[in-house]
């Protein structure tokens, strides 16, 4: 019994021995070091909680001790929210064969003590944060099999040392940040299986050493910027089953040397810039699974056929300039091929009905290439179908009604065709069918109700077509629908107001139809409505209030439609960044509840008949970029307040009644592109402060009441593309400064007060091409020859100014002028010859002192001057000989008339004897010619005449017209 006893003592002696042996404190055991780990570490979950001084430390958590528990072997913390550094006493755990702290917070450096871990195997450190380089001292872990330290923030190159690592099976350093060149010495490890240095910035070649690592299985290197060719040593890896170069910059062709990876099954090249065709050898890697060759300068025809890969599942071959069609031979009725993306190419010819046999087809792209012809009735052979992207291509023809028995189908892409017809009704048979693209094509009729059948629909676009008629009144069946687009079609008829029950829509496009009536109450339910558009219709009528419970609405186009009333309703979004209502006929106050939407960036109200003032809380939108409340009725000055809008880029007030002076902190607004106060009552003069605009391109402040002169800060503008500032009361010179606008295209200055010279500066404006137009004002002096450098100028306008001189014969190189008015100046010798196509108009008005077609030669105008010098001396001695004519004709009748005088008495004298009746006869005869010969009163009697009185009458008549022409206008005796 004592014996028994005896046994049981020694046995609890060599346990506890063992116990201190691994845990006492000396400083010397495996729990002192782990202990002293512990304390570097952050533990938020309390994962080492167990780690006691007064446990045993085979108990521990993570912790692994060998079999006869003297030493731990094993360290397995992963995934345990640890923070903090990787200690370098571990190095004094010698016995450790694993470490696995991966998926962590781990942070520092990976300590060079660790290479003191001779024993170790397995060192698993990725997804922490780790900074730093791989230490030099990791070659000296000659046991190791297993390193793992990707996803971690490491940097510098992956070191030469791993090479040393002979017994190395795994080395993943991906998704760091690592640099440099592949170490050539990763041809030594010829153990290695899996090689994982993706995501990373490696660069230089592959060296050809890789066909050392005669095991490998595994290769990915994708997302680096490694380079070159791709070596032809890789074909030596025969154990190779995934190959993963994707995303680099290998050029060259592909090498013919892959056909000898016989156990490859995964092959991916994607994004790279490999050239050349395909080589027709890789039809023996009958073990592939899965291709992708997209993305890179591949040309030729398709030489990868299915009934050779009879394993293959995925071919992508996208992105390239691969011609031709399907080859016929291409697929097996009993393939297992699912995927097929051939988009981008420059495929053509019909669809290839080779496709047909591949009924375990999933996924068909042939998107972005030149197929044409019509769409085969026997695409319901594939049956597996749940992706088809036909678009852009040059497919005509109806959609097959057949297209219906593709029950799997969710996914259906055929825009931008030339698809004619309607949507066949057996579309509503695919009840999976989530995605149905159908934009810019040549489809008509009307959208058919089965279509609501759908009930999966998330996505439907129908842009660009010719559908005509109603929105299915029973729309709001699609339940899940998220997005709506029927933009740009011939659709009629009211918004049916089951659409309001679709309320998981996010955009809802119905712009650029034919669409009429109110909006329906219904909208108040599409809470997740983000974005509308409704432009180009004929809707009217108010907005209903409950447009304000939309609290989700970013993008709002209402514009050129009928609306009317107060926008209040839409001014209840938090969320809204564009908001555009022109050409509608809202009236009202501008509601300044829009200032609540704090990520307003774009507000657009032209053409309306808003009335009041401009709000002043619209300061508050400091996120403005773009304001256009032209063509409204507004009025009032403009508010200090809106010096807030800081990021303004566009400020559009025109054809409005504002009033008051243009306001300096305008000046302030750096970022604007575009000022326009045009067709406004603006006073006061042109502030100095619209030279601070370095972005400036356009300045219209014509149509006012501006008055001063053009400040020469304007000169400042050196973006400006169109400066326009006429039809005010600006006075002074034109500032000489603009010639710094080198930009400009054009000029506007018309309808003024200016005066002095059209400065020669002007004509440095060498981008000057619309307009120049300095017309009515009072510019004098000579027009500058500089102007002939504005080669680009299509229309010059000087007229109605003091102009004098010649016009400068260099204007005649403006070979783009089009449009020309010289006229009503004071300009005088040879019109340039190129001119001779412009009108009569555009030179008028200069006083005759112009020459030149249109207007008289120069040599006829100094013919016609000689002309009418002598005319002029004729004229003189004409009138000289006409005063001396009359005055000895005078002389000479007044000697007969005295001389009949004289005669005249004397027969008085002897008539006085003769007898009554005689006397009586002459004077009847004189009284009847002295009437004849008096003012015409004797014609205006009414009194009836004999018949000889009417003989007289009418002779007298004829002779008194033509006597007295003042009488012509006498009434005809009746």
């Amino acid at each position: 019994m004592g014996s028994v006893h005896l046994s049981y003592l020694l046995l609890f002696l060599t346990a506890v021995s063992v116990v201190l042996a691994v845990s006492s404190p000396d400083g010397s055991s495996d729990s002192h070091w782990l202990l002293r780990i512990k304390s570097k570490l952050v533990d938020p979950y309390g994962v080492l909680e167990s780690w006691s001084a007064g446990t045993s430390i085979c108990t521990w958590n993570g912790v692994a001790c060998s079999d006869d528990k003297s030493h731990i072997v094993s360290l397995n913390l992963s995934a345990s929210g640890l923070e903090g550094p990787i200690s370098p006493e571990f190095a004094h755990l010698t016995s450790l064969r694993v470490i696995d702290l991966s998926d962590n917070f781990l942070n520092g450096t990976i300590p060079p003590a660790l290479g003191e871990l001779h024993n170790l195997e397995e060192l698993l450190l990725f997804s922490n944060l780790l900074t730093g380089e791989i230490p030099l001292e990791i070659g000296r872990l000659r046991k190791l099999q297993v390193l793992r330290i990707g996803a971690n923030m490491l940097t510098g190159q992956v070191v030469p040392q791993i090479g040393n690592l002979s017994e190395l099976r795994v080395l993943a350093v991906a998704y760091c940040q690592f640099s440099g060149k592949i170490p050539n010495e990763i041809g030594n490890l010829k153990q290695l299986i899996n090689l994982d240095l993706q995501q990373n910035s490696l660069s230089g070649p592959i060296p050809e050493a890789i066909g050392g690592c005669k095991n490998l299985q595994n290769f990915a290197a994708s997302n680096n910027k490694i380079g070159g060719k791709i070596p032809f040593s890789i074909g030596q890896l025969e154990s190779l089953e995934i190959l993963n170069l994707a995303n680099n910059s290998f050029s060259g062709s592909i090498p013919v040397e892959l056909s000898h990876l016989s156990n490859l099954k995964y092959l991916n090249l994607f994004g790279n810039e490999l050239e050349g065709e395909i080589p027709f050898e890789l039809n023996q890697l009958v073990r592939l699974e899965t291709v992708d060759l997209s993305n890179n300068n591949l040309s030729g025809t398709i030489s990868l056929l299915n009934t050779q890969l009879v394993n293959l599942q995925t071919l992508s071959l996208s992105g390239n300039f691969l011609t031709g069609s399907i080859p016929s031979n291409f697929c097996l009725r009993d393939s297992s091929l699912s995927l097929i993306i051939l988009a981008d190419n420059k495929l053509s010819g019909n669809f290839p009905l080779e496709l047909l046999n591949c009924t375990s087809i999933r996924q068909l792209d042939l998107s972005s290439n030149s197929f044409g012809g019509m769409l085969p009735r026997g695409l319901d052979r594939l049956e597996s179908l749940t992706d088809l992207l036909l678009n852009n291509n040059s497919f005509t023809g109806i959609i097959p009604p057949e297209i219906g028995n593709l029950t799997n189908l969710e996914d259906l892409y055929l825009f931008h065709n030339m698809i004619t017809g309607g949507i066949p009704v057996e579309i509503g048979k695919l009840q999976r069918l989530r995605e149905l693209y159908l934009y810019e094509n040549q489809l008509s009729g009307s959208i058919p109700r089965e279509l609501t059948n759908c009930s999966s629909l998330t996505r439907v676009d129908f842009f660009g077509n010719q559908f005509s008629g109603s929105i299915p009144d029973a729309i709001g069946r699609l339940k899940n629908l998220v997005i709506l687009q029927l933009r740009q079609n011939e659709l009629s008829g009211p918004i049916p107001s089951s659409l309001g029950y679709c309320r998981k829509l996010q955009k809802l496009a119905l712009a650029d139809n034919k669409l009429s009536g109110s909006l329906p109450p219904t909208f108040r339910f599409l809470s997740e409505l983000d974005l509308i558009t409704l432009y180009n219709n004929s809707l009217e009528g108010p907005l209903p209030e409950s447009l304000s419970l939309l609290k989700n609405l970013s993008k709002v186009n209402f514009s050129h439609n009928k609306f009317s009333g107060s926008i209040s309703p839409l001014a209840g979004s938090n969320s809204l960044t564009a908001l555009d209502l022109t050409n509608n006929s809202f009236s009202g106050p501008i509601p300044s509840e829009l200032a609540l939407s704090k990520n307003l960036t774009r507000l657009r109200l032209a053409n309306n008949f808003f009335t009041g003032e401009l709000p002043s809380e619209f300061g508050q939108l400091e996120d403005l970029r773009f304001l256009d409340i032209s063509f409204n009725n507004l009025t009032g000055d403009l508010a200090p307040s809106l010096a807030g809008l800081k990021n303004l880029g566009h400020f559009l007030l025109s054809s409005n009644e504002f009033s008051g002076e243009i306001p300096t902190w305008l000046g302030g607004i750096e970022g604007l592109g575009e000022l326009d106060l045009s067709f406004n009552n603006f006073t006061g003069t042109v502030p100095a402060e619209l030279g601070n605009f370095p972005k400036l391109l356009k300045l219209s402040l014509s149509y006012n009441r501006l008055s001063g002169v053009i400040p020469p800060e304007l000169g400042n503008l050196t973006s400006l593309n169109v400066l326009n500032l006429q039809r005010n009361n600006l006075s002074g010179p034109i500032p000489s400064t603009l010639q710094k606008c080198q930009k400009l295209y054009e000029l506007r200055l018309s309808e003024n007060n200016l005066t002095g010279s059209i400065p020669y500066e002007i004509g440095s404006l060498s981008e000057l091409q619309v307009i120049l137009d300095l017309s009515k004002n009072h510019l004098s002096g000579e027009i500058p020859s500089s102007l002939g450098n504005l080669v680009k100028l299509e229309r010059l306008n000087l007229s109605f100014n003091q102009l004098q001189g010649k016009v400068p014969p260099s204007l005649g190189r403006l070979s783009s002028l089009h449009r020309l008015n010289l006229s009503y100046n004071h300009l005088q010798g040879q019109i340039p010859s190129t001119f001779s196509g412009f009108p009569l108009s555009s030179f008028m008005g200069n006083n005759h002192n112009l020459c030149g077609s249109p207007l008289l030669s120069c040599s006829e105008l100094k013919g016609h001057e000689r002309i009418w010098q002598l005319s002029k001396a004729s004229v003189v001695g004409i009138t000289v000989a006409i005063v001396f004519t009359a005055t000895v004709i005078c002389m000479v009748l007044l000697y007969i008339m005295l001389r009949i005088w004289c005669n005249w008495r004397k027969v008085t004298i002897s008539c006085s004897e003769t007898s009554g009746f005689e006397s009586k006869s002459r004077e009847g005869e004189n009284w009847v010619y002295g009437e004849e010969i008096k003012s015409g009163q004797y014609w205006n009697k009414t009194s009836p005449v004999s018949s000889k009185e009417k003989q007289i009458s009418k002779g007298t008549c004829m002779f008194h017209l033509s006597v007295s022409s003042s009488d012509s206008t006498e009434k005809p005796l009746v």
